[in-house]
């Protein structure tokens, strides 16, 4: 059986070419008669192939390509099984070179298109994998994805369908018997409870990892607030480093009484931990100047091109009352996972919140997701989280 072919427009493979995985359905003259996450087969108009990929036509993103040749592959799931297999050993060879990895027990494995396989998310905690599949073409090949993990001795599996962001209405299903709770893992030496099953996103933000170790370095005998707190990961960093007191602020009760248990398991100075339960917007606004770190580090505000402008608003008002309240000599780590959201973007909405206070500021730092998030140069989406950290005079 061949793939059936989706042919692009004359003049719009130099993408293709350029090894960007995404074929847009403006760029599409054929588009075969299939199934979303359908394997097919990607031509030029002059009847090049080009690579093979997952095709959805109801999206806008019609195509995902994880692999670029003229190369033409066998049906048989057997085949596939191995294929994906090779695909999380690859990614496994990368993740044993990272130097800052060697002091915890979690990382992730695979990073979707930053790592040549669009639709997929998987973060290793401990000896349990949490994945998600974000795509049809990788959700309807679920089983396969199991026997791939399982053939690189991964067998404690957590999968989560994510094709429209609905976490909270998709349970996820463990593959095995499921761990036993509390989840405890390992990051630069420091202890986490992870909440795989209910907790957002695969359950710990893993791509903070080198930005938290940074925070701890500054962080001694400073008074901190962890805006956007979550399960305390900065929190726990800034106790850790010695600060004067944290403040973890967040809306949620669930997560903040994380961050606490994780103070805790970490034997850290819990009274100099206090959760404060509000809507970070509003506390913002109206906060106490005491702090001299402040940590911003919400949730994507963007998650489509047509949000991006009530995105930048929102990202500069948070920017603005940390620039306007915090105490001089101060330090802002202020971070945008939005991937619509560019550094460069980032950078002028930043710049625009301090002009706007008038306080003088200044870059001390460009921040990324970690390492073993690691970008496709090909993809530069696949780089969305970015970050600053500032001296605020």
């Amino acid at each position: 059986m061949q793939f059936k072919k989706l042919v692009l427009k004359e003049g719009k493979e130099k993408s293709v070419f350029n090894r960007h995985p995404w074929i847009f359905s403006g760029a599409v003259q054929h588009v075969p008669n299939c199934e979303a996450g359908d394997m097919v087969a990607v031509y030029s108009a002059r009847k090049q192939r080009l690579g093979t990929g997952f095709i959805d036509p109801g999206s806008q993103i019609i195509c995902r390509i994880f692999h670029f040749s003229d190369q033409a592959f066998p049906p048989e799931e057997a085949f596939w099984i191995d294929y994906w297999s090779s695909k999380i050993q690859d990614a496994m060879l990368l993740r044993k070179q990272l130097p800052d990895l060697k002091d915890g027990n979690c990382y992730r494995l695979i990073h979707a298109e930053g790592d040549g396989v669009p639709g997929v998310i998987a973060d290793v905690y401990a000896e349990v994998v949490s994945i998600q599949l974000l795509i049809p073409g990788t959700i309807s090949r679920k089983n396969m994805w199991i026997e791939a993990f399982k053939k690189q001795g991964f067998n404690a599996l957590f999968i989560r369908e994510m094709q429209h962001e609905d976490q909270e209405k998709n349970p996820g299903t463990w593959v095995n018997a499921p761990v036993e709770k509390p989840l405890i893992t390992i990051e630069h030496g420091l202890k986490f409870r992870v909440d795989i099953e209910d907790g957002q996103k695969t359950g710990f933000f893993i791509d903070q990892r080198a930005n938290r170790k940074l925070l701890g370095e500054y962080a001694k005998d400073r008074t901190v607030l962890n805006a956007f707190s979550y399960s305390g990961g900065f929190s726990v960093y800034a106790l850790a480093g010695g600060a004067k007191e944290v403040h973890s602020l967040d809306v949620s009760a669930s997560a903040l009484q994380l961050a606490t248990e994780n103070v805790e398991i970490n034997q850290l100075p819990a009274e100099k931990h206090h959760i404060i339960k509000e809507d970070c917007f509003k506390y913002l606004k109206n906060m106490p100047g005491m702090f001299d770190l402040i940590v911003l580090d919400p949730p994507a505000f963007a998650k489509s091109k047509g949000a991006v402008d009530a995105a930048a608003r929102g990202y500069k008002q948070i920017n603005m009352e940390a620039i306007r309240n915090i105490q001089p000599n101060g330090l802002l780590f202020t971070y945008s996972c939005s991937h619509h959201i560019s550094r460069d973007l980032f950078r002028k909405i930043v710049f625009g919140a301090a002009a706007d206070v008038g306080r003088d500021v200044q870059i001390l730092h460009h921040a990324s997701q970690s390492s073993d998030h690691p970008v496709n140069i090909y993809h530069p989406e696949s780089e969305y989280l970015k970050g600053l950290v500032l001296w605020v005079r």
